[in-house]
C-alpha cells in the first residue's frame, strides 16, 4: 500500500478530493434539482453499445420510497446511510426479458460506471456519495420487484457528508494495480 500524496495533487481535484464519508448531516436534504443532476451525470456514461444498461430507485427522507428502502439496511449501513439526503438504489439491465437472452454482458461495468459518473456529479456540487452492499439483497428485491431482466446491485447514500477524509488515504500504487492480477511469465 502506498500513501503516496503527490498522486491526488496531480490527479483532477474532483477526484483527489472524493472519498465515502460513515456520517452524513442529517439536516443536509437534496433537493430535486440536484437530484436530477445527479441523474443526469449518470445517463451520459458510456456503455457497451450504448445500452445503457442502468436503473435507479430514488428516496428520500420523508418520502414513501425511503421508507421502502430503511428496513432493509444491514444494521452496518443503517447507521450512517439514514441520514444521507438521497438514497439510490442502483440496478442494472443483464437481460432483455424472463429469459437468459442476455441484455448486455457488461451490465454490471456498465451500471458501475453510470454510478461513478453519479459520485463525481456529487461531488463537484458539493455532495458526497457511498456506495455499499450491506443490505438484504433478497429483502430489498422483493420490496422493490424489478421487472424482468433487471436485477439490484448497490445501493448509494448522497448528501451532505458530516465526515472529514482522512490527512493520508492508503492507495496501492499504480506499479501494484499494473502487476496484478498477472502472473509472471516463465522464462525459458
Amino acid at each position: 500500500m502506498s500513501d503516496d500524496l503527490e498522486g491526488p495533487r496531480r490527479v483532477h481535484p474532483l477526484l483527489a478530493g472524493r472519498f465515502s464519508p460513515y456520517a452524513f448531516d442529517a439536516s443536509g436534504a437534496v433537493d430535486d434539482d440536484a437530484v436530477g443532476l445527479l441523474l443526469e451525470a449518470a445517463r451520459w456514461s458510456p456503455s457497451a453499445g450504448n445500452s445503457q444498461p442502468w436503473g435507479f430507485f430514488v428516496a428520500r427522507p420523508g418520502e414513501p420510497g425511503h421508507d421502502r428502502l430503511v428496513p432493509h439496511l444491514a444494521p452496518s449501513s443503517a447507521r450512517w446511510a439514514t441520514d444521507a439526503g438521497l438514497l439510490i438504489v442502483a440496478s442494472a439491465r443483464r437481460y432483455a426479458d424472463e429469459s437468459t437472452t442476455v441484455y448486455s454482458e457488461f451490465a454490471d461495468y456498465d451500471l458501475g460506471q453510470a454510478v461513478a459518473h453519479l459520485s463525481i456529479q456529487a461531488q463537484a456540487m458539493g455532495l458526497a456519495a457511498h456506495q455499499f452492499r450491506a443490505f438484504d439483497l433478497e429483502g430489498l428485491t422483493a420490496e422493490l420487484r424489478p421487472g424482468p431482466g433487471w436485477a439490484i446491485v448497490s445501493m448509494v447514500a448522497v448528501g451532505k457528508s458530516a465526515d472529514e477524509p482522512a490527512r493520508i488515504r492508503q492507495r496501492r500504487s499504480t506499479a501494484d494495480l499494473c502487476a496484478d492480477p498477472w502472473e509472471a511469465a516463465p522464462r525459458p
